[in-house]
């Protein structure tokens, strides 16, 4: 998705400078600034496609910032971009409810990468259900290119993983997926994705789908999950 409008929030300013004009020369439209109490302004005031945060940030950490995202808008996609980069870091950040946390040293290639990755389904209106691509998982309906989960008059959006990973699920259900298979299908190379990395989608997802008891994402022990619709 070319000029697509980008919020990169980066106290280092020679970095912000290097990433924001490749970026740029890419066909993003990016806004930048150096503090979260700036970043919390625009965040509040405008809308962006995507948001790309460091996370020692001075004024408001970008841990913060990422609360206040997900409390304006449950599916924009969120990365962090950081060099806190302990494996501890990294699932606080997903628990959050971002979809990608990048360490520094980081390359331009792979930040695009991804960054194109997350915004592929941009042109999708998400603000209604597309009915040819409804999915029924008990009293839910769930649509993956709308990014949306609907239980009666409650509407959830999801983020694009959230979508992605359910739809996987969606189209084996009752057969139980192996670890290995689900990062290599739902996060293909992207080594970073660990086990326990995994497990917090798992845990996003299992929140979403708790008002029908029907619906369980089972934990086979040493094996993956299993999607178990009623019975």
């Amino acid at each position: 998705m070319k000029n697509a409008r980008i919020l990169y929030v980066e106290d280092d300013l020679t970095l912000s400078f290097v990433t924001r004009d490749n970026l740029e020369r890419a066909g993003y439209t990016i806004d930048s600034c150096e503090d979260g109490i700036t970043a919390y302004e625009k965040i509040a005031n405008g809308t962006y496609d995507l948001y790309i945060l460091d996370v020692m940030l001075p004024k408001i950490d970008g841990y913060t910032l990422a609360r206040k995202i997900r409390q304006k808008n449950e599916a924009v996609p969120i990365l962090f971009l950081s060099a806190k980069s302990t494996l501890e870091d990294k699932i606080y950040g997903l628990q959050l409810g971002a979809d990608d946390y990048i360490t520094k040293p980081f390359s331009i290639e792979e930040l695009i990468l991804k960054i194109e990755v997350f915004l592929k389904r941009s042109g999708i209106d998400s603000t209604r259900m597309q009915k040819e691509n409804i999915i029924q998982i008990g009293s839910y309906k769930f649509s993956q290119s709308a990014l949306q989960l609907i239980n009666g008059a409650k509407t959830h959006a999801l983020t694009h993983k959230e979508a992605e990973l359910l739809a996987y699920f969606c189209t084996h259900t009752g057969s139980i997926l192996k670890r290995d298979d689900i990062l290599n299908k739902v996060w293909g190379n992207d080594h970073f994705f660990s086990s326990r990395s995994l497990d917090v989608f798992i845990s996003r997802l299992r929140k979403l789908l708790q008002s029908d008891p029907s619906v369980k994402i089972e934990n086979i022990h040493n094996v993956g999950y299993r999607l178990v619709v009623g019975g």
